[in-house]
């Protein structure tokens, strides 16, 4: 069985979701360990690395009414040797690809970067 962890962004997300959605990612996630027993995925689930962010893929499925569901995930130090470990970062639909990154985990907000180095207006005096 494989072992895994999440990211605490990707609890606040699953918290967001509705328990239709979370009924669907549970047996999405079911058939995901199957293959990764098996060292292949399957093709309807849609895993692939996700652009600009080396080490992280993404697993889309059918949320049924509306967008589709996506999680990025990454493969982490195992715990257990032929064991994969998967590390859960984000749920939701396409937007959470919409984010910082990889580097999510470092990020500063940007309230603290506008506040040491404000707005000039230029032109206005």
């Amino acid at each position: 069985m494989p072992t895994f962890e999440t990211l605490p962004r990707f609890i606040s997300d699953l918290d967001r979701l509705t328990p239709e959605q979370r009924r669907r990612f549970r047996r999405t996630v079911a058939a995901f360990v199957e293959d990764l027993r098996t060292g292949s995925f399957r093709a309807g689930l849609r895993v692939k690395r996700i652009q600009r962010a080396p080490g992280v893929y993404e697993l889309t499925w059918s949320m049924g009414t509306g967008p589709a569901g996506r999680a990025t995930w990454e493969y982490g130090p195992a715990y257990r040797p032929g064991t994969p470990h998967i590390i859960w970062r984000r749920i939701g639909t396409h937007d959470i690809l919409n984010g910082p990154g990889p580097w999510e985990r470092w990020a500063r907000p940007v309230t603290r970067w506008r506040a040491r180095h404000p707005r000039r207006r230029v032109g206005r005096r």
